[in-house]
């Protein structure tokens, strides 16, 4: 009989491979002869003089793959930039890998020549754009004279300080020659379909990859706000600051609104999200034996207060069969944030597992993992982790101190002591995290 470990990792492989992009790019487009069909809407390609694939983030390689089935030699050419490791032999569409998190020059070349095919796109070609999760740090586009040193160093800011996807997104929009609607806004009067697989909770088009071709609600103000709000204004660099103020008081054209002409011939589809994956994952459990309940795929906060939250919710499965009988599979999705006080290494995901491991301890029958459908977990080669009970027994064993290395952000050394790192090496999608948590 497979152990409660076992079980949880066969369930959240399900979870993964309901986030396939390739065939969540088949789900929404495909070819009849010569109709090209993108959810509800039909395009007679004999309309197109060309076809232009673009693209970015760690599941548009794969997708870009899918594109290139459907359409094959009808496609004229173009650019997917994807992450270090992600990346596949495509035939039609050109490849660039850069960095993420934090951008690096690689990832400008790469945005600024999907700027410079969007502006040869005329009103008889067709741009096809697909996004996922890790595009706004893929392709960094500071505008002069912010330079991407000063791009870096807001990036390494924002993820320090506890800035929401939302929030960080926000501010990078307003520093783009891209983000934010503008790429939409190069490529019209182009037709401009955009294939997004979301990684973003609750789906907002505008916030996954920063919205290069999504009407932009957001403003400069916005954005000089979310630096006041984290005491950020005296920390970014000088030129950020400036440009987010200059915009604020309307001596920078901001970014296109909805109703903007950029949109008149644009449409926008999620293909893929969080939910589905969850979903997947609770198919699974079923078939595993347990009784799934989703919590919620709109989870966001700071990690350790959510995982708590969880370990608290499997402590009640125990002690009264509330609100779901065990055997029990409580799973989550979203996004968490740290708040990094610590100098060790880790991510949200394996962040959670500790927390979480932390308030159980000594507790029987509950068997906690969080991980990344991306296969990367912050700056390290791991997913997530693996937790229980005895995590922190085990630990106390080896002269590991949970508290302490929780405190030092250091989850990563923590479970690669122990052995309970879950690596799944690239995955080339990302929606998102999933969490389990196993009651027995």
């Amino acid at each position: 009989m497979p152990s409660p470990r076992q079980d949880a990792l066969t369930i959240f492989r399900a979870a993964l491979k309901a986030a396939d992009p390739v065939l969540a790019v088949r789900r929404f487009l495909r070819r009849e002869g010569h109709l090209l069909i993108a959810g509800a809407k039909r395009y007679p390609l004999r309309r197109f003089e060309r076809i232009f694939v673009l693209g970015a983030g760690k599941a548009s390689a794969s997708m870009a793959g899918a594109v290139e089935t459907i359409l094959g030699a009808r496609i004229t050419g173009g650019l997917i930039v994807t992450k270090y490791d992600h990346g596949l032999a495509l035939k039609r569409v050109q490849l660039v890998e850069s960095a993420h998190p934090v951008p690096d020059e690689a990832g400008v070349k790469g945005a600024r020549r999907l700027g410079e095919i969007a502006d040869q796109a005329g009103a008889q070609d067709l741009v096809i754009m697909l996004m996922s999760g890790g595009a706004s740090a893929l392709t960094p586009y500071p505008v002069p004279p912010i330079t991407l040193a000063e791009k870096q160093e807001t990036t390494k800011l924002l993820l320090a300080c506890g800035a929401n996807i939302h929030e960080i997104n926000t501010v990078r929009k307003h520093l783009s020659g891209i983000k934010g609607g503008q790429l939409a806004r190069r490529a019209a009067p182009a037709t401009l379909i955009t294939l997004m697989l979301s990684d973003v909770i609750g789906d907002p088009m505008d916030v996954i990859g920063s919205g290069p071709t999504v009407s932009d609600p957001s403003t400069f103000a916005a954005a000089v706000a979310i630096l006041g709000n984290y005491e950020l204004t005296r920390r970014v660099p000088t030129s950020v600051l400036a440009r987010l103020q200059q915009g604020g008081a309307g001596q920078v054209e901001e970014t296109p609104k909805p109703g903007d002409r950029a949109f008149r011939r644009a449409q926008n589809l999620i293909v893929g999200s969080n939910r589905l994956a969850v979903d997947a994952a609770a198919a699974k459990a079923r078939q595993l034996g347990y009784r799934p309940l989703v919590l919620s795929t709109f989870v966001e906060g700071e990690t350790r207060e959510i995982a708590r939250m969880h370990a608290a919710i499997a402590r009640e499965v125990l002690a009264s069969s509330r609100p779901v009988r065990p055997p029990a599979c409580l799973i989550s999705g979203g996004e968490t944030t740290v708040t990094i006080r610590g100098k060790g290494l880790g991510g949200r995901n394996q962040e959670f597992v500790l927390a979480a491991a932390i308030d159980l301890a000594g507790v029987k029958g509950v068997t906690v993992l969080s991980a990344g459908t991306d296969g990367t977990d912050g700056p390290t080669d791991a997913a997530g982790a693996i937790g229980d009970g005895a995590t922190a027994e085990r630990a106390n064993a080896r002269q590991l101190s949970p508290n302490a290395m929780l405190a030092e952000n250091d989850s990563y050394h923590f479970f690669d002591a122990l052995g309970d790192l879950i690596r799944t090496g690239p995955t080339r999608t990302n929606v998102n995290d999933v969490r389990l948590l196993l009651v027995r």
